[in-house]
């Protein structure tokens, strides 16, 4: 494969980057040329897969191991992505520079308000949206000028789902975070934007799609009539990653396929 070299110089670090839209989001960034930290917290073969064929694709890879949600956890993640820019080939001499923030890691299956436990609230807070906040804290003092952070957000922070009361909200808290540190940031010509998909077809909905009924019910939510595929999201990211987006912050981008229009 041809590597786009728009990126080239830059790098990245995507979270949850071992499946699904994280996934995607690494092999295209890493495909326009950035140097990669694909970040996981417990699945090491996943991530490993996903370096590999980063590599075997022409592009530049290496795997970074931090939990999310548990205390210390963005340092960790910063260890962990220090420990593998500096200890690879790929990334000798660059330890301590980071250019593309992509805080695309979290977990969903809250429920509706009147089945809410105080244990899987705090879990979809501490993931969606705490982890985020402390992994741009950490960022900041490494990222370059001109750097680019992007928030991977999702539909039910604009539109009603009760069934994924806590998950909306932790994402809510996402596109907040886009608005505070756009203003923040602007000065260092960093932009800052979310990123939300609709329906994706990974593992985490994959409950929703458990027969061709179900399935078809919701392709027919967006207008093109079909689920969202990974790369959807990752070609978007890869847009707000570049140059491109230089007059582009602040913004929440509707990656649905104009679902529920």
């Amino acid at each position: 494969m041809d590597i786009q070299r728009t990126l080239t110089g830059k790098i990245a670090l995507v979270t949850g980057a071992g499946r699904g839209i994280g996934r995607a989001i690494a092999g295209r960034l890493a495909h326009d040329g950035a140097l990669v930290g694909v970040h996981y917290g417990h699945s090491a073969a996943a991530a490993q897969e996903v370096v590999a064929e980063i590599r075997e694709n022409g592009g530049r890879a290496f795997p970074v191991e931090a939990e999310l949600g548990v205390p210390g956890d963005a340092a960790a993640v910063f260890a962990a992505f220090d420990a593998g820019l500096e200890g690879s080939d790929v990334g000798a001499g660059v330890g301590g520079s980071l250019d593309i923030l992509v805080n695309n890691a979290g977990v969903s299956g809250s429920g509706p308000v009147g089945q809410a436990v105080p244990e899987v609230f705090d879990r979809m807070i501490a993931v969606n949206a705490k982890a985020p906040f402390f992994l741009v804290q950490g960022a900041l003092p490494r990222m370059r000028d001109g750097g680019r952070i992007i928030n991977i957000s999702s539909l039910a922070s604009r539109r009603a789902f009760p069934e994924s009361v806590a998950y909306a909200m932790s994402k809510g808290a996402l596109d907040t975070m886009t608005l505070c540190l756009a203003k923040e940031l602007g000065g260092r010509g960093i932009t800052v934007n979310t990123v939300g998909p609709g329906f994706i077809e990974t593992d985490m909905n994959a409950r929703r799609r458990t027969t061709p009924e179900a399935r078809a019910a919701l392709a027919a939510r967006s207008v093109f009539d079909r689920i969202g595929r990974p790369s959807d999201v990752a070609d978007v990211v890869a847009f707000l990653a570049s140059d491109d987006s230089r007059w582009i912050t602040g913004q929440y981008l509707d990656v649905s396929g104009g679902t529920d229009l």
